[in-house]
């Protein structure tokens, strides 16, 4: 690939409304969820962001925010000193508006980019689903916890009452 297509592959990246993106936004939409998008008066600008839950959603892109580990983040051959300094403070800012969103209350969720491949889609999505659903439990003050060491002699429905005369 020339650098004249590689220039014009790159510009083409979104940064807003990008394929992960939506794929969340439908889900969570046709689950009941309303959000915001892009909220500018937050920091980071989240994705998404349901005020009611008071949570951000980022959906981070594997390559531009340095997923460790990950196949779809591979350090480009060229230009190594520009790219791992850009993607380095990618990180930092990410972790910095993370920090700072917490210390508005604010709860966070990140979803990556290959979490959103067709083999863990729906683990993905399900599992933001579970985790939007405690987090409204947690704000409605329920008790999410269960004590086992405290058992209640209850009678069973299909148990034989010995009392009856």
């Amino acid at each position: 690939m020339t650098p004249e297509q590689r220039s014009n592959f790159m510009r083409r990246i979104r940064s807003k409304n990008t394929r992960p993106e939506m794929l969340v936004r439908r889900f969570l939409f046709s689950h009941g969820f309303r959000y915001r998008i892009h909220a500018k008066t937050l920091p980071g600008t989240p994705d998404l962001t349901i005020v009611g839950l008071r949570t951000c959603i980022f959906i981070n892109g594997c390559f531009w925010h340095g997923h460790e580990g990950c196949s779809m983040y591979k350090m480009p051959q060229t230009h190594i000193d520009f790219w791992s300094h850009k993607i380095a403070r990618n990180k930092q800012r990410d972790h910095e508006n993370l920090l700072a969103l917490k210390a508005q209350g604010w709860h966070t969720i990140e979803i990556w980019e290959c979490q959103l491949k067709p083999k863990e889609k729906e683990k993905t999505l399900q599992g933001l689903l579970r985790t939007l659903n405690f987090i409204s439990l947690q704000n409605q003050g329920a008790r999410l916890t269960y004590n086992f060491d405290y058992e209640e002699e209850r009678s069973l429905a299909a148990e034989e009452d010995t009392n009856i005369s």
